[in-house]
Parts: C-alpha cells; sequence; structure tokens
C-alpha cells in the first residue's frame, strides 16, 4: 500500500489569512544556514536548514501545477494507493481552487487526508458535505476555543461561526482530530474545559493540546522571540498535568505535546515495559549523549538499565530535533566523553558541531544518532501503544547499536 502527499505550497501568515496571535512564524528574522544532516559536508548550509526550516517558499501552486506533480509522483509509486494526504505550507482551506481540488483527488477514490487546517478559509459551512462526498475521511483541524469571539481575537478567523459549524459537520461523520495551543489566561482552565466538551458531545477523535512557546530554549529558533511580550506560560510539568486531567475526564483521546501522551505512556512508554526493556541490547561501551532537557532523564535511565555509566548531557533547548550550535557552544566539555552522539535532526552542521565539542582540545569523533527515539503526541495521536512501542524500540535500539559500534 501506498501514501502519497499533495503539496499546495503556501507561506505561513500569508496564505492562511494572516497569522494568528500566537503563531510560530511571526516575526521570523532571515537567519543564516543552521547546519543540518542534509548538508553536504564540505558546506553548511542546504534547502532544508536555510529556508526549509522557515518554510520561506513561494506562495500556493496554482491547480494546474498541483494536478501535474500529483500524476508524476502516482507515475512513480509502486503498489496500490490507500490514502492522499493535503499539505503546505499555508492552510489548504485558504487554497483559492479548493473546491476544485477536492473534486480532483475525489476522482482517485481514494481516502483523503487534510495534514492540518485551521478552518479560516472555510466562509460557507457547505463546504463540509462536499468534502465528505469527495472522500475526506481525517482531518487535523485547530479549534484553540470553542468560543468563536476567540477564534476572531487570536486566530484573526474572519468568519469563525462558519469554521465552527464545518468542524462541527465534520465531527458527525468523519476521523476528527483537532488542535489548539494552550494560552495561559487565555483559552486554558474554563475556556478549554468548555473546548473539550464542545469536541467531545460533537464526537472528535482526539484533541492535541500544544503549550505555547515564547522562548528560545522552547523551540523558537528562528530569531523571533518572544512572540508574545510578556505572556505566561506553563512549566512542562503544570502542562503534563493539565494533559492528564482532561484525558482522564473526557472519552475522547487528548495528549499534549511536549509531554504527552498519558493513553499510551509516551514518550518513552517503554519504561513501563520491563520485558521489552530486557530485549534492548546492552552497553558495551562508553559515549556521551547530548539531548533536549525534556527527553534526557527519560534517555538516561533507559540506558542506565542497560548497563550505560556514560552521562546523558541535557541541553538547555526542551526539544532535542531543535538543537542549534548554539545550544552545543553552553555544553560543559569536561563532561563528555571521546564519542559524542547528537540528535539524528539536529540543526548543526557535523564538522561545525565537532569544533565546538572539541575546542576544550579533546579531539572528539561526533556522530549523529537515530532521527527518532519516541513518538511525541502529534505523531502518537494516530497511532496504537504497540506501534509507539514498537518505533521506540527500532530507535532505542540503533542508539545503542550506534554506542558500541563507535564507543571507547
Amino acid at each position: 500500500m501506498s501514501h502519497l502527499t499533495v503539496d499546495l505550497g503556501g507561506r505561513p501568515g500569508l496564505d492562511c489569512r494572516g497569522f494568528c496571535s500566537y503563531c510560530y512564524f511571526k516575526h521570523v528574522r532571515e537567519t543564516t544556514a543552521f547546519g543540518c544532516r542534509h548538508c553536504l559536508p564540505f558546506k553548511k548550509g542546504c534547502d532544508y536548514c536555510t529556508r526549509g526550516v522557515r518554510e520561506g517558499y513561494e506562495g500556493f501552486k496554482d491547480l494546474r501545477t498541483v494536478a501535474e506533480e500529483t500524476l508524476a509522483n502516482l507515475q512513480m509509486m509502486s503498489g496500490d494507493l490507500d490514502r492522499v494526504t493535503i499539505s503546505g505550507g499555508g492552510d489548504p482551506s485558504c487554497y483559492p481552487e479548493f473546491y476544485d481540488l477536492i473534486e480532483l483527488l475525489g476522482s482517485m477514490e481514494v481516502p483523503l487526508h487534510i495534514g492540518y487546517t485551521s478552518g479560516k478559509g472555510f466562509d460557507d459551512p457547505g463546504i463540509a458535505d462536499h468534502l465528505i462526498d469527495n472522500g475526506l475521511s481525517e482531518v487535523s483541524y485547530t479549534i484553540f476555543a470553542a468560543d468563536p469571539g476567540l477564534r476572531r481575537d487570536w486566530m484573526h478567523d474572519p468568519t469563525p461561526e462558519a469554521s465552527l459549524a464545518v468542524l462541527d459537520r465534520l465531527c458527525e461523520e468523519i476521523d476528527v482530530y483537532a488542535a489548539a495551543v494552550i494560552i495561559p489566561g487565555v483559552n486554558d482552565g474554563e475556556v478549554l474545559e468548555q473546548t473539550c466538551a464542545w469536541l467531545d458531545e460533537r464526537g472528535a477523535k482526539g484533541l492535541i493540546l500544544m503549550r505555547f512557546a515564547n522562548r528560545t530554549e522552547q523551540g523558537l529558533i528562528l530569531g523571533n522571540a518572544p512572540i508574545l511580550e510578556g505572556q505566561r506560560i506553563h512549566t512542562v510539568d503544570e502542562f503534563q498535568n493539565l494533559v492528564t486531567d482532561l484525558n482522564e475526564r473526557f472519552s475522547m483521546k487528548i495528549s499534549g505535546t511536549p509531554l504527552g501522551d498519558p493513553s499510551i505512556g509516551s514518550p518513552f512508554a517503554i519504561l513501563h515495559e520491563p520485558d521489552l526493556l530486557r530485549k534492548l541490547p546492552r552497553v558495551q561501551k562508553r559515549a556521551s549523549v547530548i539531548t533536549g532537557s525534556i527527553a534526557a532523564p527519560y534517555i538516561q535511565r533507559i540506558l542506565s538499565i542497560r548497563g550505560s555509566t556514560s552521562r546523558v548531557v541535557a541541553v538547555r533547548k526542551e526539544i532535542a530535533c531543535l538543537i542549534t550550535a548554539d545550544d552545543l557552544a553552553g555544553v560543559d566539555l569536561s563532561k563528555l566523553e571521546d564519542v559524542v552522539i547528537i540528535p539524528g535532526r539536529a540543526f548543526v552542521h557535523d564538522a561545525e558541531a565537532k569544533e565546538i565539542l572539541s575546542a576544550d582540545g579533546v579531539d572528539r569523533d561526533v556522530l549523529r544518532g537515530p532521527d527518532m527515539l519516541t513518538a511525541d503526541a502529534e505523531t502518537s495521536m494516530g497511532m496504537t501503544r504497540n506501534e509507539v512501542l514498537d518505533k521506540e524500540m527500532e530507535g532505542i535500539a540503533a542508539l545503542i547499536n550506534t554506542i558500541n559500534r563507535y564507543g571507547r
């Protein structure tokens, strides 16, 4: 079975009827290349770590271009097509030829999935039935709040009543996974309770709560912190407790990012499975693992259980895949082994990482680890517990094998 992604193009803030007040891409500045796993060994900077990370692309593609690219991709695929996902840098609901696009893709008679929409482009509630009739089976839909006034004020949705009516209708017929960035004092507390109840009553499959990020260490790496000057943010523990409490009280699945998925026990659900932990390879050599501050204690515990005596080093950045050269520059080099493993998706050039982590005169080998060790809430929302555990087993085993192959 094969999965096709249809990329509509588009730009955050421009092809979505304007930035939401809390948007990650607000105030983004032109930045130099970060460096990443895709860069050539002798050159820092590629499309992914310069333009891609900022989603600095052109506007929406016209329908003819989308159709031609879709046909070309179909001709290169093998196996039966089982799903088509609509995505892009802009909001698909704001795509100028959205109605015709859905008819075109619906003619393929394959389940359609909208990877993300805010619904801000839906001015007519009748579009919901058009989507259903043409095979839409799943959508990720940002709600922010079930209060139209809050959607209007914070998402700058010009027709919030229509957007919520579309969401209401879709919940009746297809798999809807709602999402909301949670801003303390705005859409948490009683407002969030009402939003959860509204979704639960209408049959939404799940709700992903995203902690509002406002500082560099929380992942704002594009020179755009703070998004909202003076806005309070939840601590990681506060947010985890919030997610856990709501998940226990509503029938739909509620998870949160950066932590966690209470229904599955992730991230690192494997820590609750001693039999699976015993199946992981033993750690036989020494190497330092650098990661984000949230994952570090989990990874340290797992590696220690499997025999490691080396330190897992946490940087200030909370999320490992958003680690940059600036984070590595803040590491206490005296705590590092001669072999260092950085996250596979860290935004730093390999040569620069080695230079920074060898600045004390110790010529360290610096390697990239696996891309993922666990599933965050956005990934795990549509997964079973066994699927998450399989992903964790694969990623952690790969990390241990890297330590054993290259460590001292």
